[in-house]
């Protein structure tokens, strides 16, 4: 396994790092987890050097059962059981108060991210964790016009001074990668979370230039687009209920996602063997990125994903063609369609 710095933080995380979205089940978003092999697979991902875990106060979190954090509390029995809390980096999110993702524009950073919230989150996760504290907590959503008001900014220096979390964090809106650069010219935060796949590879244009510049460090998130860039779906795919996906990828998106991977999968020859690996090299082949987080609850996918980690990067031609894949498109429902491009490159 290989490692980066995360930015100013300074810590020194896998660059394959280990997402839990779906690592305990979520309701109306992922079925079908295995909390014992979930588990396992988190020892195998130490095991094979991991030491970057993200996760989030909301995944797993049901109003049926309010105090429940499923996804943070089997970590918490991992570090537990493991006694590895001192080697792990561990990563978690404050929600935002009003339950809306994305943040919308022009609500006030009160109804989303009031002080009483972040701190009560914050509690909240170090309960779940087991942890005394948290090496980097992210806000959930971000909307960049929340830097005019100053009470998060005193409230997570506060906490920062407590000891309880030590350094902070945006994962920043869906498809919106540069919708964070205002707070970061604040220098309270540390690091951003964001979308980054061949698809979708906007923040390769202004994110990654300023964040190498600052010192910020860059977390991708769903670097495999939900499944679709697995090379494992076909027209004919179907989903569980329950399974989020069932939504995202339509029929109609299915036959345009289908007809685009069969393209990506005619350069796996060389450079890499399968989809996933491309798409995780590619990834790994901009030095400013810190860390991928692929969401992972199979022992058989941390063995795949950590093996792509070890220091191969894709050539400049490979990369160069890559380009012309690009499909900026969000398949999430309830988004502002503006806020979003369309590219079909023909197809």
């Amino acid at each position: 396994m290989k490692y980066r710095v995360l930015g100013k933080t300074g810590l020194k995380v896998s660059e394959i790092g280990y997402g839990t979205w779906q690592l305990a089940n979520d309701p109306g978003c992922w079925v079908g987890a295995d909390l014992r092999e979930s588990l396992k697979s988190l020892y195998r991902f130490a095991e094979l050097g991991g030491n970057f875990i993200d996760t989030a106060w909301i995944y797993g979190y049901s109003d049926e059962h309010p105090g429940k954090h499923p996804s943070e509390e089997l970590i918490g029995k991992f570090l537990k059981e493991s006694g590895q809390r001192d080697r792990v980096v561990i990563a978690t999110k404050v929600p935002p108060k009003n339950r809306k993702w994305p943040a919308r524009k022009g609500t006030p950073i009160s109804e989303v991210f009031s002080n009483d919230h972040i701190e009560r989150c914050v509690d909240d996760s170090l309960r779940s964790l087991g942890v005394d504290y948290i090496d980097l907590v992210q806000f959930h959503v971000w909307q960049d016009d929340f830097v005019n008001e100053d009470g998060w900014k005193e409230t997570i220096q506060r906490i920062t001074k407590s000891g309880k979390v030590k350094y902070w964090g945006i994962s920043v809106n869906d498809y919106q990668p540069t919708n964070c650069l205002r707070a970061l010219d604040m220098g309270l935060i540390s690091t951003v979370q964001f979308i980054f796949n061949i698809f979708h590879q906007k923040p390769a244009e202004k994110l990654l230039p300023y964040a190498a510049k600052n010192n910020i460090g860059l977390i991708a998130r769903v670097p495999l687009d939900e499944g679709g860039l697995s090379g494992n779906f076909t027209e004919n795919t179907t989903f569980e209920e329950g399974d989020f996906r069932k939504a995202y990828f339509t029929k109609e998106r299915l036959k345009q996602l289908v007809a685009r991977t069969d393209k990506l999968k005619t350069l796996t020859n060389g450079e890499a063997n399968v989809l996933p690996e491309l798409d995780l090299r590619y990834l790994l082949s901009f030095d400013a990125v810190s860390a991928v987080i692929p969401g992972m609850r199979k022992i058989k996918n941390v063995e795949a994903n950590t093996a792509i980690s070890d220091g191969k990067k894709l050539s400049q031609e490979l990369m160069e063609e890559l380009k012309r894949h690009a499909w900026e498109r969000n398949f999430y429902p309830d988004v502002d369609p503006s806020m979003t491009a369309t590219n079909f490159l023909g197809l």
